[in-house]
């Protein structure tokens, strides 16, 4: 935009006049023309202009990394033929700390990565509050459009008041981003979808990781019966579209079966199984493995009803502690996580040979192409 100004005509209601003007290249560095025009529009009953939508310019994604995310947001560039934007963070004596882009973001569409599980260095407050401060810089910088890219939201299971006067933090953490002028978060595998979109007023783009966990047990299946079994009844449809998915890649059927949990005080209880997993290779699917009890649980009681195999199966890998009753647990045959969160030090003598780590760059760098076509109106050829 050139420039911008009100017309007002004698006798008529005034209008908010825009002087566009857009470059045209043929290889996309040289200017061969510009093209201009003049946008008017009327101006509200309280004499102000109407909200402008943010100007995005076409010439692709911007990506940013923060922290630990440095290698996944690489990952994800090299997928989409570019590199990362450069930028800066700091940390002082009392604790604080700033980030900021090293580079001109003015009506670009950027991408800021970072995975929001804490570490031996940052806590995941630490981490989010990095994460806000820099789409609030963004923002201020003229960024077109901000888009956080979360693998791992950090808050996501305290959806709902399980006491009284509980906080239901998923909300607050969504308010958050709100208010520094998030555009879009997408995050991948979500406690509680339904929770999880009804925080957050502005768009939220969900992803799975199936693709990836369907391709590498379906090499591992070959002709074995399996099952397909959720550790509970609240990750059930989960795990269904992940038997679906197998089974038609396998074109042969796929049983499945739930466990019953409850967990009070961090305690976890439940004794019914249904399904039937005799003489069946099983994979427990579920979103994440934070202490490892609930899988070690189910595991023990897959192999107890005769299955010849147990894969457990989640696509953020937390290990809270270290994960030593995962580990611990001998009716376990392999761990099979995706790379949304950076590992922490585990024992290599028990992980040894147990743990499989499927890359899921493909899916957010296929995301954010089709986020990008999306805004520019540009669509797949069928």
């Amino acid at each position: 935009m050139l420039a911008e100004f009100t017309l007002d005509e004698a006798g008529g209601e005034p209008n908010a006049a825009e002087i566009l003007l857009a470059p045209l290249s043929e290889d996309g560095h040289t200017v061969d023309a510009i093209v201009g025009g003049l946008s008017l529009r009327p101006m509200k009953a309280d004499g102000s202009s109407p909200k402008r939508r943010a100007v995005v310019r076409p010439d692709g994604p911007m990506l940013f990394a923060l922290g630990s995310s440095a290698a996944f947001g690489e990952r994800v560039a090299r997928r989409l033929g570019i590199m990362l934007a450069p930028h800066e963070e700091r940390f002082f004596e009392d604790g604080e700390h700033k980030a900021r882009p090293l580079s001109s973001v003015r009506d670009r569409d950027v991408y800021v990565f970072d995975s929001l599980t804490g570490d031996s260095r940052h806590t995941s407050n630490d981490k989010l509050c990095r994460m806000l401060f820099f789409i609030g810089a963004l923002r201020d910088a003229g960024a077109g459009r901000v888009t956080a890219m979360v693998p791992y939201l950090c808050y996501s299971r305290k959806d709902r008041r399980t006491k009284s006067r509980d906080p239901v933090t998923t909300r607050y953490v969504a308010q958050l981003f709100e208010a520094v002028g998030t555009d879009r978060l997408m995050t991948m595998e979500i406690h509680n979808l339904a929770a999880f979109q009804n925080a957050f007023r502005h768009p939220t783009v969900h992803l799975d990781a199936n693709s990836a966990f369907v391709g590498h047990f379906a090499a591992e299946i070959g002709d074995a019966p399996v099952a397909v079994v959720s550790p509970d009844l609240g990750g059930a449809k989960r795990a269904e579209i992940f038997r679906e998915r197998l089974e038609t890649t396998l074109g042969r059927p796929v049983a499945k079966g739930f466990m019953d949990k409850q967990r009070s005080g961090g305690v976890v209880t439940g004794e019914l199984f249904a399904g039937d997993v005799d003489g069946r290779m099983v994979v427990v699917v579920d979103d994440l493995i934070s202490t490892g009890t609930t899988m070690a649980r189910v595991a023990a009681v897959c192999r107890a009803k005769g299955a010849t195999r147990v894969s457990v199966a989640a696509t953020h890998g937390l290990f809270t502690g270290g994960a030593d009753a995962l580990w611990g647990e001998a009716a376990i045959d392999d761990v099979v996580i995706t790379d949304t969160v950076k590992l922490p030090a585990l024992d290599a003598g028990a992980v040894a040979n147990r743990l499989v780590v499927l890359e899921t760059a493909d899916i957010f760098a296929d995301a954010i192409t089709e986020c990008s076509r999306a805004e520019f109106g540009i669509h797949r050829r069928p």
